[in-house]
């Protein structure tokens, strides 16, 4: 039995009595800080776009909701908007060896078609482990050198996507196997965007989990795909990696719950950004350092790092500025924190920030290189005003499945999600997450949100 086998065979065979009761509440706080990035950025470019989109070429109405308005329209629409939006604050999760974004794949096309299907929140759960528990080890598979030009929560997470709603459609192995081939040949998403703040990480997630869902919807009736999609002659590892381990799809299936192990953003940027953060933070608490006694910062970091943070020079928007080393840092030195507020407010036009963003720099470091991706590790190099030369270690960052959140701490992210968009109460918050809470008992997705 090849590795894309072993893979299909246990995802038409999971159940929900599989899952142990740690995965499941863990799979509910995932959905809820998934919620939360989603309606954060209701009336933020570029996401009426793609509302204005789908009004143009979607339904008037249907049974899958769109949630930065409410709209009712099919399950591809919902699938569509919802992807975009919640990738759009850097507020949501990342699984760190597999360098992917699972939730705002998974959940937009789950989430529709479970309402589309008139599914439980216990189908809608289990579905969503499928996606996971695919979509990571897909991720670990292709391996570092995919990720250095390919987005691969793009790539990979169309066939997250389309595992997700596969499983709400009861497939088998065969039709998983079909599946994985028509989600695989649509895969795409490259990251040349982010030289140029063009708006296209956005596209990368709606599309994949709308062509997840079509994925699925097209296996259904019978499309077929490639069988061996993954790890073929002229499949995806033959194209998009030089390094890829087909062992990794496999990997202790059944006893290894990756889903447990994906991380939390505490941070509004790119991931790449916050060991060197959470180390700069420490350090400086530590030392009792001001901005004004910081000379130099040169923050020690694997190479996936630069690949894609070193595409940011000058940030021209508030996005970009996420992923911009010094401009991360300069806000946590000068503000003692990289929230959203802070970025919207401070990132581009503060003085300070931007002073301290010519401070920093980035040096590959073989240990933190060597650690990653299955680590991220954050080490910083300050040289002060004075003279002195301090150093400043953490192993995991805040978020992290060993420094993780709580769920006091997630309810008040989600909370301070929705406040930043100004759209919603903190009642309605507070009603948001009662349903959430309440997923598994669930009979009726129809308005969660």
């Amino acid at each position: 039995m090849s590795h894309t086998q072993a893979l299909a065979s246990f995802l038409a065979e999971l159940r929900y009595d599989d899952l142990p009761d740690y995965v499941l509440d863990r799979t509910e706080d995932l959905f809820l800080d998934w919620l939360g990035s989603a309606l954060a950025s209701e009336g933020a470019r570029p996401i009426p776009l793609f509302e204005a989109y789908a009004q143009k070429m979607g339904p008037a109405d249907g049974p899958a909701r769109i949630l930065v308005n409410g709209r009712g329209t099919s399950a591809y629409f919902a699938a569509l908007v919802n992807g975009a939006s919640s990738h759009l604050v850097e507020q949501d999760d990342l699984h760190n060896s597999s360098v992917l974004h699972p939730a705002t794949v998974v959940f937009p096309a789950a989430l529709a078609a479970a309402q589309d299907l008139g599914k439980s929140g216990r189908e809608l759960l289990l579905a969503s482990v499928a996606g996971y528990e695919a979509g990571i080890r897909i991720g670990e598979f292709l391996g570092r050198s995919h990720y250095r030009i390919f987005h691969t929560t793009a790539t990979v997470g169309t066939l997250a996507a389309a595992v997700a709603v596969g499983k709400l459609l009861n497939f088998d192995k065969q039709q998983f196997v079909h599946l994985l081939g028509n989600a695989g040949t649509q895969a795409a998403g490259l990251w040349e965007f982010l030289r140029d703040a063009a708006d296209s990480k956005q596209l990368h997630t709606a599309k994949a989990a709308a062509d997840g869902l079509l994925a699925a919807y097209f296996t259904e009736q019978g499309l077929t795909g490639a069988q061996n999609i993954l790890e073929g002659e002229q499949g995806m590892a033959a194209g998009m990696s030089s390094d890829a381990n087909p062992s990794k799809l496999s990997d202790r299936l059944g006893s290894r719950w990756a889903l447990a192990e994906t991380s939390f953003k505490f941070h509004a940027s790119c991931r790449h950004t916050h060991p060197a953060a959470d180390a700069l933070l420490d350090l400086m608490q530590r030392e009792g350092l001001r901005h004004g006694d910081i000379k130099q910062v040169i923050t020690h970091v694997h190479q996936g790092a630069i690949d894609v943070l070193g595409r940011v020079v000058v940030p021209q928007t508030v996005h970009q500025a996420k992923f911009s080393m010094g401009t991360v840092l300069g806000l946590i030195a000068v503000h003692g924190k990289a929230q959203l507020t802070e970025f919207e407010n401070l990132s581009l036009s503060d003085a300070d920030v931007s002073g301290f963003r010519d401070k920093v720099s980035m040096r590959l470091d073989p240990e933190v290189d060597g650690a990653y991706p299955a680590r991220w590790l954050g080490r910083v190099e300050v040289v002060t005003t004075d003279g002195r030369t301090l150093h400043g270690a953490i192993d995991e960052p805040k978020g992290d499945p060993g420094n993780t959140l709580s769920r006091a701490e997630l309810e008040d992210k989600f909370r301070r999600l929705l406040a930043f968009a100004g759209k919603r109460s903190d009642v309605e918050a507070g009603e948001l997450i009662a349903r959430v809470w309440r997923l598994r008992d669930t009979d009726d997705l129809s308005n969660i949100a």
